[in-house]
C-alpha cells in the first residue's frame, strides 16, 4: 500500500541524479576572501560626508551635493580601471531629464559606469548597480542633510568593491558596475542605463540591484546577520499578450528568467565562502517600494534586487533628527560593514560564476506537435569556446527548486523518457571547467 511521505520529503522518481549546488573553486574563493569591510566602510562614510546626494542638489559644488559624490566615485573607479590592463573603462553617462514626476526642472542625470569587457563573449553582459542619490522625508528636499548611508551608499560600496577586485581578473563575459542616479526620483538613471545597453545591442543575461544592504537589524532590535533577501518576479514585467496566453496554458508562472537567475544565485552563493543564506522572495519588490532592477525588467531582461533581511525604517527616508531620545536618519553609525561585505561576497559569487560560465541557452523549446509520453527538447548551441555540453533539469510542478539533472552532452536536441505533462523541464550549459549557466525554461514549439 502506498504511504504518503511528509511534505518536503518527496523524492521524484525518474531519470537523472539529484541536483547539487555549484561549489566555489579556488579562484572564486580567493576573490571573495579579498572583499574588505574596511574599504566598504570608507566608501559608505565618504559618500555620507557629502552632506546630501539628492538628485536636485548641487552638481558643481566640489564638497557638497550629488556632483561632488559623482566625481569622487568616478575618480575611484578610474583608479580601479588602471589595474585592469585595459579591460575596464569608466564613463560618466549623462543626459538631460526634462521636467517629469519628481523632476520639476530640466536636470542632468549622470550614471558612473565601469565596464569590464569580456575576453571571449564580450556582448554577453551582466550588470550590478547601486544608486548614489539620497533623500530625506520630503522626496523633493534637496537642501537638508541626507547622508543615505544604508540607502544606498551600502549598495554603491558593494558595486565599487567588486569593481576593484574584478578589474584585475579577466572574465569571459562583460560585467558592468554602475552607480546610478535619480533612483529616489523615479528610477531615471537606471532606465537610461538600460536603454543605452539596449541601443548598443548588449545581450544582458542578468542584472542585480543592491539597494539597502547596509544592516541586518530590524526596528525591534532583532538581527539576521547571515541572510540577504533577493526579490525576483514571476510573471515577467515585459510579457506580451501572446506570451501570457502560452504561460496560462502550460504553466511557468514560477519559471521566469528572473526566477531562474535567483535560483542560480542560491546555487553558487550559499556556501562557506560567502557565509550567507540567500532568501529568495517571489515578488518583484517590497510593498510600496521599487528599485533599479525594474528598469531592466521593463526591457525584458532577467533582474533581481538584493536587500537586507530586516529593515529599520527610522533610518530610511528620514530627516536627520532626535525625537524623544531616538536618533532618526540614514547615518553610517547604523550600518554593519561586515554585513555589507558578506552581501558583496554573495554578489561576487553570482557575478563571477555568471561571467565565467557559458551563457544561458537560447531558443529553448519543448516539442508539442505530437501526443506522446516522452519529452523532446531543442535549443541553440552557444558559441563559447569553452562550452562542453548541456544538462537537462526537471522537477515536480509543485517544487520550487530543480530536483533532478541529466547530462546530455554537446547536443542541441534530446528526448527524455518522462512526460512533459507531469513535470517542468529546463536546460543549462556546462563549461569545460564545470561551471554551469542559469537554466533556460523551454517554450512550446516544434
Amino acid at each position: 500500500m502506498y504511504k504518503r511521505q511528509p511534505l518536503g520529503l518527496d523524492r521524484p522518481a525518474g531519470p537523472g541524479r539529484t541536483v547539487q549546488p555549484q561549489r566555489p573553486d579556488r579562484e572564486l574563493r580567493e576573490l571573495l576572501r579579498q572583499v574588505d569591510p574596511r574599504r566598504i566602510e570608507a566608501i559608505v562614510r565618504r559618500l555620507a560626508a557629502f552632506g546630501t546626494r539628492h538628485t536636485l542638489s548641487s552638481q558643481d559644488d566640489p564638497q557638497r551635493g550629488i556632483g561632488a559624490a559623482r566625481d569622487w566615485i568616478f575618480a575611484r573607479l578610474q583608479e580601479y580601471a588602471a589595474t585592469s590592463g585595459g579591460r575596464m573603462t569608466v564613463e560618466l553617462q549623462s543626459y538631460i531629464q526634462q521636467p517629469a514626476s519628481r523632476i520639476p526642472t530640466a536636470t542632468r542625470i549622470t550614471n558612473v559606469v565601469a565596464t569590464l569587457r569580456g575576453t571571449t563573449s564580450p556582448n554577453r553582459t551582466y550588470v550590478v548597480t547601486g544608486h548614489y542619490d539620497s533623500r530625506v522625508t520630503d522626496v523633493m528636499d534637496a537642501v537638508s542633510d541626507s547622508p543615505g548611508a544604508d540607502d544606498d551608499a551600502s549598495g554603491v560600496a558593494v558595486v565599487m568593491e567588486l569593481a576593484r577586485l574584478m578589474a584585475t581578473r579577466p572574465t569571459a563575459a562583460t560585467v558592468v558596475f554602475a552607480a546610478v542616479a535619480a533612483e529616489e526620483q523615479g528610477l531615471y538613471g537606471s532606465a537610461y542605463l538600460a536603454q543605452q545597453l539596449k541601443a548598443a545591442g548588449a545581450d544582458v543575461q542578468g542584472m542585480f540591484s543592491d539597494d539597502i544592504v547596509g544592516s541586518s537589524r530590524a526596528d525591534d532590535g532583532t538581527r539576521d546577520p547571515y541572510a540577504v533577501r533577493l526579490f525576483a518576479e514571476g510573471v515577467p514585467t515585459a510579457e506580451t499578450p501572446a506570451e501570457a496566453s502560452t504561460r496560462q496554458s502550460v504553466g511557468g508562472e514560477n519559471d521566469s528568467p528572473s526566477r531562474q537567475l535567483a535560483r542560480f544565485v542560491r546555487d553558487v552563493a550559499e556556501n562557506d565562502a560567502t557565509g550567507m543564506r540567500v532568501r529568495v522572495i517571489y515578488r518583484r519588490d517590497r510593498y510600496l517600494r521599487g528599485s533599479d532592477h525594474i528598469s531592466f525588467l521593463r526591457e525584458g531582461w532577467p533582474a533581481a534586487r538584493f536587500t537586507e533581511p530586516n529593515e529599520d525604517f527610522a533610518h530610511q527616508h528620514q530627516d536627520v533628527r532626535v525625537e524623544d531620545g531616538q536618533q532618526f536618519g540614514d547615518l553610517p553609525e547604523f550600518c554593519d560593514f561586515g554585513y555589507i561585505a558578506r552581501v558583496a561576497r554573495v554578489n561576487g559569487a553570482a557575478l563571477w560564476s555568471l561571467a565565467q560560465a557559458p551563457g544561458t541557452p537560447k531558443r529553448a523549446i519543448i516539442v508539442t506537435t505530437d501526443l506522446t509520453n516522452n519529452t523532446t527538447l531543442r535549443w541553440q548551441r552557444g558559441d563559447e569556446p569553452d562550452l562542453a555540453g548541456y544538462e537537462v533539469l526537471w522537477r515536480e510542478t509543485t517544487a520550487a527548486e530543480w530536483q533532478r539533472v541529466i547530462p546530455v552532452g554537446d547536443v542541441t536536441e534530446v528526448s527524455i523518457d518522462l512526460s512533459k505533462d507531469n513535470v517542468f523541464f529546463g536546460i543549462r550549459a556546462v563549461g569545460r571547467d564545470g561551471l554551469r549557466s542559469p537554466v533556460a525554461f523551454p517554450r512550446p514549439g516544434s
